[in-house]
């Protein structure tokens, strides 16, 4: 008999079996569904938040740290902060290091529709300089960026995502028509598509990492000049009362700009942190800095990483969960050594017939099997019931919280290999049933 023959004879006596033990067999197929259906929805939870945001392109960027801040609550061998102030991402972007560079950070502007039926709303937003598009590899539309030229031009443009583009503009190619912000007329000169890498890696403070996508980005230079209103964390150490734009001078004791620099090579990412080293000491000596910590430059999975953007409560769920498994097909390890006993005549008699230990052990594995993959599919459906109570929750990873193909295969890989594993010993105890003694008890 071929390889198939016996497979598909063995799955027919799997599902003899499953007629004649209905009660049993649903226990089983109940306990490995509870257990999948637990552990898939933390697990796809997990998958989600701790992707890779930028795949095939975030080891190229990185994330340079600084710590310009006074004496005052210094702690030896602390960590840079998250943020430059603006004085240091200027100096940055000035000397341009690496292959591209970008300073940025987030803001909440009130867009005017010139529309009768379309009220005012505000508007979460970005202003960052001319490298933000192609270094995050942002597609676009419409249009195109704004360029480094724009940027010293302080041109009054503006990129738009795609929903705003929507609600402004019906979706039409609005390259050419103007916007209002803050009471300024802004050009739109490129409209992106829907874009919004998750986590959000270039700037946490956005519900840590999982907010909602941006949708306007204006010149940051052009955003500083209409007083266009940044928002995020923000960390002083002087009185910057007297300067004409305040925390967020130029001059200004304040961290809270994000920077990002996209570093090709090895032997680049060794010259920046060369640089960013004698950017600090010279710093030092011209007693700017007066804090002995080091210069620190990670990239985007370190980042993430170092932040720990999957809370500690996914984590412990995912672990009750697969702990909740291992308690269900310690179940139904029980269950199958009761099932397979109790048809130790009809073993016996198999066995007599010149039947090998193989052959049993392999037609026990093929009915665990075979429960571990209806237990997959139900536990399909209840993953997919726990995955939408998470998305009812008021979190900013919520609407993430769904199956793709990756984690709809590993569903289905889990569910047959628990199945298999909770089978070899039941299937173990079955081969070893002495036909002998069979024959004489019948």
């Amino acid at each position: 008999m071929s390889g198939n023959s016996q497979f598909a004879y063995y799955l027919q006596l799997a599902l003899r079996s499953f007629k004649r033990n209905k009660v049993l067999t649903a226990l089983m197929v109940l306990a490995i569904a509870l257990g999948i259906g637990a552990a898939m929805t933390t697990l796809t939870v997990f998958y989600v938040l701790s992707g890779d945001p930028l795949p095939g392109h975030s080891q190229n960027l990185y994330q340079p740290r600084l710590d310009p801040q006074s004496m005052t609550g210094y702690i030896p061998g602390a960590e840079p902060p998250d943020a430059l102030s603006r004085l240091d991402a200027q100096a940055l972007l000035r000397d341009a290091r690496g292959d591209r560079q970008a300073l940025m950070t987030g803001g909440n502007v009130a867009i005017e529709p010139r529309r009768d039926n379309l009220p005012a709303f505000r508007q979460n937003s970005r202003f960052a300089s001319a490298d933000f598009f192609p270094m995050f590899q942002v597609p676009f539309v419409y249009g195109a960026p704004w360029t480094a030229k724009d940027d010293a031009s302080r041109a009054r443009v503006a990129v738009i995502g795609k929903k705003l583009n929507e609600r402004l503009f019906g979706g039409a190619n609005s390259v050419g028509k103007t916007i209002w912000a803050d009471n300024y007329e802004l050009r739109v000169i490129g409209v992106i598509d829907d874009w919004h890498p998750q986590p959000n890696f270039y700037d946490l403070t956005m519900e840590r990492g999982f907010g909602e996508s941006e949708q306007l980005f204006v010149p940051f230079n052009s955003s500083r000049d209409m007083r266009m209103a940044p928002q995020g964390s923000i960390s002083c150490w002087g009185d910057s009362s007297e300067l004409p734009e305040k925390n967020r001078d130029s001059n200004a004791k304040c961290i809270w700009m994000q920077y990002w620099v996209q570093l090709n090579t090895p032997e680049k990412t060794a010259a920046y942190r060369r640089y960013l080293d004698n950017y600090v000491a010279q710093q030092r000596a011209a007693g700017i800095y007066v804090r002995p910590t080091a210069a620190k430059l990670d990239n985007v999975m370190e980042w993430l990483a170092y932040k720990r953007v999957v809370p500690a409560d996914v984590r412990l769920q995912m672990w009750l969960a697969f702990g909740f498994l291992a308690v269900c097909l310690l179940n139904t390890v029980g269950l199958l050594l009761a099932k397979f006993l109790r048809r130790s005549g009809e073993i016996g008699v198999r066995r007599a017939l010149g039947a090998p230990k193989r052959a049993i052990f392999a037609q026990c594995l093929v009915e665990a099997g075979s429960i571990g993959l209806a237990g997959g599919l139900l536990g399909l459906l209840l993953a997919q019931f726990g995955l939408w109570a998470v998305r009812q929750q008021s979190v900013g990873y919520a609407g993430l919280a769904k199956l793709d193909p990756t984690m709809l295969a590993t569903t289905f890989v889990l569910a047959v290999a628990a199945s298999v594993l909770a089978g070899l010993l039941p299937a173990w105890r079955a081969c070893q049933v002495t036909p002998a003694i069979q024959l004489k008890s019948q």
